[in-house]
């Protein structure tokens, strides 16, 4: 490649001057190209090189892998690859960048590039790391797809922005999206889509049979079609469309090619990705026909100095879309630039190898992977099929080690046939052999030589798995997986190292039998852990070792787990066994106000029977007078309730609670609050369903039948809430917990009341277990199925607790999950007579709530249980430690203590007040859509301090002061919303209700809390800024403040000072921010105020550099965001 003249070379020592510097301009702030800049600024230690980048979005540069997270939190700083304090530390001298720019011109010649904002920028290299974009039907010309509304591609921030902001207009709200492509994109829209409130139905287009057809085969893609159509997505495969139907210049359906018409009110198109060369193009760079920069083994294009890197770059003829490449690419050029002439001598040019496009994902909830030569059966030359089947019963770990042991070894099975129609059935293993003409006898050849296929096909589980061995099963070259990718990197290791393998091939379907998490102690330190940054497990080690203590730091130097996220679990077990192995403690201590885990917290509670917050913190915190903080308060709100039952509600308990629990509702992204009823079993009446249809029309609630089979109601106000519940409860119908961490619902399906396949009652039992745990508080939410027969509609085995009825009584299985980490439930118990089912629920629940973690699921309990399932099954079924009769007794207390809360306000006229938006008047609340952060303090108002005045805003009353617990009220003043707390001991304090992160004014909601050092702050309930009630400052990221006030006690009368109304809603006014919105979103999404840390070079040849002032981007620390 070509390198800088050698006099600059000295990267084995002091900086070369400014002078000698070369610089590099990077085309694209994307993941590829960040990763580049990111590799140079490391290797670069002689400062050989400047660079300089512009990225032509307004955002820095972000995960694109995760965008569909984006859906739920809806905040693209979460998705930064490096937070808004990384670009600001960097020396313009070293790093310079510009946001929202785009490059229109490359002068190959000249060496310069011209930007949109007229900049002219010269160059020594230019790496051009522009990306792909979605393709297009020929249907639909990028004019048309400008021109008519409900069409869209699935790319960027500002592709799901537009989705967002369309699928909220009337005319598309309850409708249905359909989403044109099957393949990785297509499933990641469908999930999107099919997760917003606003879409009742989705529908996948795919001209292939089966989705997924570059990863899997047809075994494997009909799992997933399979899950996919179960969670009530319809898929049309082996058609594709043919036109869009527009009206009046919107979409309003699809025509298919098979002549039929499908209703649509949105479509989404990804159908693939095109790479993006029309600036290479127009520069008179080489490139493929059909898409892509030519470039050759050492990355370089056809213009001397020219590089190109990532989707854009054509090698070999191949494209590449996946991030691993890219990265890979990153590492070549930046390790060429920097290493391969130093000081030290020279060293050979990496050149560019067949990238590793093994993927592990999760599509539509289900977890997919491929790795290695994953089709190698598709392509060797065909000799002999023969297909050697065996019957896979349902395995119990004894029988599968035997099969394990066997002699002959399970996969030298004799052969049952070798016909075509051997396909393999549901709940088989099968091996498929492919004979050619290979010699045989050395690695080489078995390596070359045939092949044979060992599959397993699990329909009840939706999973599949095939892997691809040499003939003689010595080693492994490629695989399928869907629904059970946990050995993924292991086989990924086993597949590039050519190792050969130490066990039968058998193994690797059935399993080893290993018990708890997989902390990776079986691994090569060079094995690789993170695919899309090629992080190995040495590297976790390495880190360790140079005092990388905690997770956060240990992404943010290695930048593990930032990609595509599926490297996290596994990545943080090495972490952790790794910090263990260098003698670093693994604290599992709640907070800093307790220094001790959540069970033996629990202990403590119970055994001294205490049972408020003060008395627990007297008794087991570490500093006996702190007030607690956001984790600690509602932990051991859940254990009071785990123990005691009392509601939550109640003055003692309240100020423990998070904005669901403390309101009996959850909190939406806009401020209001959803209502979901309990309907247990999900048997309902008629007479209820018009009930919930009238309070719906009577308070313009959003409604939707959820997967849990009951109906929520969504955007009521809080002020809304106890008359909404009174009409409920009236109706008959009691609190669904939803906001809780607490039963949710018991799913089950028609059972033998209507079903003709029907064994067991399973409507009865289910509503008979969901009144029997109703309310009933946890660590975290539990879930329940039941279903009537073994065709499992109820999906009991992805649920907490869930009942199969069997022709001998019921057979119980627990700790499955759903969610972004699904886990299958395990068969604790088979058989068992009806009459002992409540029992062995009793035991497992009970005794999960007494030594869960906080926030752990059942699935994580179990998987890190000491002992495993088994250990369970000795505590709960044999009684081995003699406490299953205490287990019982301690349930039985608490369903008899349960009162449905809802009614508990419904009928309290104290309870109801507080549930005003203001106390001061009956004004309701203004909520302004989501805008970019601010730093607010008192120097922004223009009335000196001196001259503001005491104003009565509240009484004592308002506050319901008590001396155990913190309140809170929200006060109305001219335009300006107000937070005003009590906290016992300490006085009244006040803030602006509206929490800079968002401008959502929720203050008042938040849990109040200290830190050991006695500093105040209120934590906001919708992200977890944390703001000192003396000086408004945030405590946990710098770029927020709020404005504090003073507040006075004068007899009953509450008075805070203030400016005059005017001069403080110029500042904090609700209208201003509702007023201001379209200016602000322009400014969050380009212009020359999205130019971070001051960003901003004068005439072009000025070489003006970074400021690194005050950015006006938004960021933060994302870790604190839910």
């Amino acid at each position: 490649m070509a390198s800088p003249e050698k006099p600059v070379v000295h990267q084995d020592s002091t900086s070369v001057n400014q002078g000698q510097r070369r610089t590099i301009f990077v085309v694209g702030l994307g993941m590829v190209g960040i990763a580049f800049i990111e590799k140079m600024l490391t290797l670069d230690e002689a400062r050989r090189y400047r660079l300089v980048t512009c990225g032509e979005e307004s955002h820095l540069a972000y995960n694109r892998v995760a965008l569909t997270d984006y859906f739920q939190h809806r905040s693209v700083e979460k998705l930064y690859l490096n937070q808004v304090e990384w670009y600001t530390q960097q020396d313009p001298e070293h790093f310079l960048f510009h946001t929202g720019e785009r490059v229109t011109s490359l002068d190959t010649v000249a060496h310069s590039v011209t930007t949109s904002k007229g900049r002219n920028i010269s160059y020594d290299y230019c790496v051009l790391a522009t990306g792909s974009e979605s393709t297009l039907p020929p249907y639909v010309s990028p004019v048309r797809a400008e021109r008519a509304q409900g069409i869209f591609v699935y790319r960027n921030i500002s592709d799901l922005d537009k989705i967002l902001s369309y699928s909220e207009q009337e005319h598309v709200r309850g409708g249905r999206a359909v989403v044109v492509g099957g393949g990785l994109i297509g499933l990641e829209a469908a999930k999107a889509v099919f997760d917003l409130e606003t879409i009742s139905e989705v529908v996948i287009i795919n001209r292939q049979v089966f989705p997924l057809s570059r990863q899997l085969d047809g075994e494997g893609g009909e799992i997933v079609l399979r899950r996919i159509e179960a969670m009530g997505v319809r898929v049309l495969t082996r058609t594709s469309v043919k036109d869009i139907i527009i009206s009046d210049g919107v979409l309003t359906g699809l025509s298919l090619s098979d002549d039929r018409y499908l209703k649509a009110e949105m479509v989404i198109h990804a159908i693939g990705i095109t790479p993006r060369d029309d600036l290479a193009r127009q520069a008179g760079l080489k490139c493929v026909e059909k898409g892509g920069i030519v470039i050759n083994d050492l990355l370089q294009t056809s213009a001397q100095d020219v590089y190109a890197i990532g989707e854009c770059a054509s090698w070999n003829d191949n494209t590449y879309g996946l991030i691993a490449p890219g990265v890979e690419m990153a590492d070549i050029l930046s390790f060429n630039f920097t290493q391969v002439e130093t000081g030290l001598g020279g060293f050979k040019p990496r050149v560019m190898n067949m990238p590793d496009l093994s993927t592990k994902l999760k599509l539509m909830g289900v977890d997919v992977a491929s790795f290695g030569d994953y089709f190698a059966d598709k392509r060797s030359a065909r000799g002999v099929l023969t297909s050697k089947v065996a019957v896979a019963e349902p395995l119990t770990r004894d029988k599968a080690q035997k099969a394990i042991d066997a002699k002959p070894t399970a996969w030298q099975i004799s052969s049952l046939g070798s016909t075509p129609s051997n396909r393999v059935k549901e709940g088989e293993v099968a091996i498929n052999t492919v004979t050619t003409e290979m010699k045989h006898g050395s690695r080489r050849a078995a390596l070359d030589g045939p092949i044979e296929c060992l599959t397993y096909r699990d329909p009840f589980s939706y999973v599949y798995k095939k892997y691809i061995f040499t003939a003689d099963g010595k080693y492994l070259l490629g695989g399928m997986m869907v629904g059970d990718t946990s050995d993924y990197v292991k086989l990924v290791s086993l597949v590039k190292k050519k190792k050969a393998l130490e066990e039968p091939p058998s193994k690797f379907i059935i399993g080893s039998g290993s018990k708890g998490p997989d902390d990776g102690a079986d691994l090569d330190d060079d094995t690789q852990i993170c695919s899309c940054h090629n992080v190995t497990k040495g590297c976790i080690s390495e880190s360790v070792k140079a005092g990388v203590t905690t997770l956060s730091d240990l992404k943010a130097k290695t930048r593990i787990g930032t990609g595509c996220g599926g490297c996290v679990p596994l990545a943080t077990n090495i972490f952790k066994a790794e910090m263990r192995k260098a003698g670093h403690a693994v604290s599992n201590h709640l907070c800093p106000h307790f220094g001790m885990a959540r069970q033996e917290l629990f202990s403590i509670v119970k055994i001294r029977k205490l049972k408020t917050f003060p008395e627990i913190m007297e008794a087991a915190g570490v500093k006996k007078d702190s007030l607690g903080c956001e984790i600690c308060k509602p932990v051991i709100g859940s254990i009071l309730s785990s123990l005691y039952n009392e509601l939550v509600i109640s003055p003692v308990h309240h100020a423990n609670q998070d904005t669901n629990d403390k309101y009996l509702a959850n909190i939406q992204r806009n401020g209001t609050f959803s209502v979901v009823p309990r309907v247990a079993g999900g048997e309902i009446t008629p007479d209820k369903l018009i009930v919930l249809g009238q309070v719906a029309n009577k308070y313009n609630l959003y409604t939707k039948i959820t997967g849990a089979q009951r109906i929520d109601l969504f955007g009521a106000n809080k002020q809304d809430l106890p008359d909404i519940w009174e009409e409920l409860v009236a109706a008959g119908f009691e609190s669904g917990h939803a906001y809780g961490k607490a039963l949710r619902t018991v799913k089950s399906c028609v059972g033998t009341t209507w079903c003709r396949y029907g064994i067991g009652d399973s409507v009865g039992m289910a509503i008979h277990l969901e009144e029997r745990y109703k309310g009933i508080r946890s660590p975290h939410k539990i879930k329940g199925g039941v279903s009537g027969c073994v065709r499992e509609c109820a999906e009991a085995q992805s649920k907490d607790f869930g009942l199969i009825a069997t022709d001998k009584g019921w057979n119980i299985f627990i700790a499955g999950n759903g969610g972004s980490n699904p886990r299958h439930a395990t068969l604790f118990a088979k058989d068992v007579p009806p009459s002992k089912v409540v029992r062995i629920l009793d035991r497992f629940l009970m005794y999960y709530i007494h030594t869960a973690d906080k926030l752990m699921r059942t699935a994580r309990w179990v998987e890190q249980f000491n002992g495993g399932i088994e250990r369970l099954k000795a505590i709960l079924l044999d009684d081995e430690l003699g406490v299953c009769a205490d287990l019982e007794r301690e349930m039985g207390e608490l369903i008899g203590s349960y009162a449905d809360e809802w009614k508990a306000v419904v009928n309290d006229p104290a309870r109801r007040r507080q549930f005003r938006q203001f106390v001061n008047t009956s004004e309701g609340r203004n909520w302004p859509k989501q805008l970019p952060p601010a730093k607010l303090g008192e120097s922004l108002i223009v009335t000196p301090k001196s001259e503001w005045e005491w104003r009565k805003l509240a009484t004592v009353n308002d506050l319901m002061p008590t001396d155990d617990a913190t309140t809170s009220a929200a006060v109305k003043y001219g335009d300006s919303q107000l937070a005003i707390f009590h906290i016992p001991r300490r006085g009244y304090f006040a803030t602006q209700q509206m929490c800079p992160h968002k401008r959502a004014f929720v203050l008042d909601h938040g849990i109040v809390g200290d830190d050991l050092d006695g500093n105040l702050y209120v934590s906001c309930p919708l992200h977890k800024r944390n703001f000192r009630l003396a000086d408004g400052k945030c405590l946990n990221d710098e770029d927020f403040s709020i404005i504090p006030f003073d507040v006075k006690q004068e007899g009953d009368n509450l008075l805070v000072l203030l400016p005059d109304s005017g001069n403080l809603d110029a500042v904090i006014g609700t209208s201003k921010w509702m007023v201001k919105q379209a200016a602000a979103e322009v400014s969050s999404r380009g212009g020359e105020g999205i130019e971070i840390a001051g960003v901003g070079m004068g005439p072009p040849e000025s070489g003006s550099t970074c400021t690194g002032g005050q950015s006006l981007c938004s960021g933060g620390n994302a870790s604190l965001d839910w």
